[in-house]
């Protein structure tokens, strides 16, 4: 009945209706975990922090009905079942990966993924703040990265391998403040946000702003795919990043702080050990994609996002890193859905949200757990985004949530879960106005014909 799945749910007889109270008591138990109890005398929480209590009154709203998603009331107290569900994560870091470089989403949009990520007990919000084809972090040191690089004249029409451009200028960045009001009202939904600055690939945008920085000049990049220009390793060029990241740290509280490093054909690694360091002496963690294992020596705290399989993570481990798994297989959400001719703009291997469903991450034991990603080169707006990662996102914040158990019944039945999702967890998204990709395939206006797409 509820996604994520509680550890436990146990029904009774009868039912109750709802009045909005609920008793708060404390709960001697693992970070971010709670019982709740519904019971004729009323409703109890009992929760290990203000995590645990705010994960109860998400299941609390699961219970009412799809109506409790809606923006207002539309019907009277909601009733409830008599029940106890006993409920604590499995993963410290349950995340999903946000690109808003390739195509920049408004604040209005990006606060409702708060929203959304908090529905289902997700706690990280990665933002991609930067690539080739964009800026979007205000930058009061160095302005032209935010009014240069924040805007580029067209975009690539489809897959890069097939040609073809929009001829219509896209751009966008957020300010300073704008991130600060993201920031916070993620924290009330105990969910951290993630700030990355990828280097020294990925940089085209900034070098458009300052062509000094780049091997090469250029402007903003229309293309998609991995672009050859990266950072100089030039000292003037590490300083003035050091000045940027210093006015990251200064709106973003996070202990973590992403730093790229991947795709950087040429690049120089010690560019990134020098940020990595500059990172860990201002009491930070640098997280960084699998490619930086490669670079040379980084601080022992340095995370290690595990992209090309779970190998490199697997490695990372052995070093000493923490790690999140976030494999493309596995959980790149910007991949097509179906080897349907309707999939619109079909990139990349199938991944079905039975695939997702279905991911069980290596050494679930020892890692900080995993993250799902979503790159946005194919996806322009809101409703595009919707429809990549819903239901897939679903079936990701279970498998995050719940660990597999050796009891049949706590299995991961991907019938048992199309069956949740159809009858209680699909609702739930209409009423919240979440265009997902319906289970039977995509709707009439999700498709794109004449796109072209590239699937492996």
């Amino acid at each position: 009945m509820i996604i994520p799945k509680p550890v436990s749910f146990t029904r009774g007889e009868g039912s109750i209706v709802f009045d909005g109270t609920v008793d708060v008591r404390p709960y001697d138990g693992p970070p971010e975990s709670y019982r709740l109890t519904v019971g004729f005398e009323g409703v109890t929480v009992e929760a290990a922090d203000a995590a645990g209590e705010f994960y109860a009154r998400q299941t609390l709203r699961q219970l009412s009905g799809p109506d409790a998603f809606r923006a207002a009331p539309i019907g009277g107290p909601p009733t409830l079942p008599v029940c106890v569900v006993e409920d604590r994560p499995r993963f410290a870091w349950r995340g999903l990966m946000l690109d808003v470089a390739r195509h920049f989403l408004p604040k209005p949009d990006l606060l409702r993924y708060v929203d959304l990520l908090a529905v289902h007990k997700l706690n990280v919000l990665h933002l991609h703040l930067t690539d080739d084809q964009g800026w979007r972090f205000e930058s009061k040191k160095f302005p032209r990265l935010h009014e240069v690089g924040g805007w580029r004249p067209s975009s690539r029409y489809g897959d890069r391998r097939r040609g073809g451009q929009t001829g219509r200028p896209h751009g966008g960045y957020y300010t300073q403040d704008d991130l600060r009001e993201v920031v916070a009202y993620a924290a009330q939904r105990h969910i951290t946000v993630v700030p990355e600055i990828d280097v020294p690939g990925h940089s085209q945008a900034a070098i458009a702003a300052y062509p000094e920085l780049g091997v090469s000049g250029g402007g903003v990049w229309t293309d998609w795919g991995v672009n050859p220009n990266v950072l100089k390793a030039d000292e003037s060029t590490v300083d003035f990043y050091r000045q940027v990241f210093d006015e990251l740290l200064d709106v973003f509280p996070s202990e973590v702080v992403g730093l790229g490093g991947d795709e950087a054909e040429g690049g120089d690694g010690r560019f990134v050990c020098r940020i990595a360091q500059h990172l860990a002496q201002r009491g930070r963690r640098p997280f960084g994609w699998d490619e930086v294992l490669g670079v040379g020596p980084l601080p022992t705290r340095t995370v290690i996002a595990s992209w090309r399989g779970e190998d490199p993570g697997l490695t990372a481990l052995g070093r000493g890193h923490d790690v999140v798994m976030c494999p493309e297989e596995h959980v790149y959400l910007d991949y097509r859905q179906s080897d349907r001719e309707d999939e619109p703009i079909p990139v990349g291997t199938v991944l079905t949200w039975e695939d997702v469903y279905a991911y069980e991450p290596a050494a679930a034991d020892e890692v900080l757990g995993a993250q799902a990603n979503l790159w946005t080169e194919h996806l322009d707006s809101p409703r595009r985004l919707d429809y990549a990662a819903f239901p897939r996102l679903c079936a990701f914040a279970e498998v995050v949530w719940t660990p597999v158990s050796a009891d049949p019944d706590r299995s991961r039945n991907p019938d048992e879960f199309r069956s949740r999702l159809a009858e209680h967890h699909l609702p739930r998204l209409d009423a919240l106005g979440v265009e997902y990709r319906p289970l039977s395939g995509p709707r009439p206006w999700q498709v794109l014909p004449g796109v072209p797409g590239h699937p492996r």
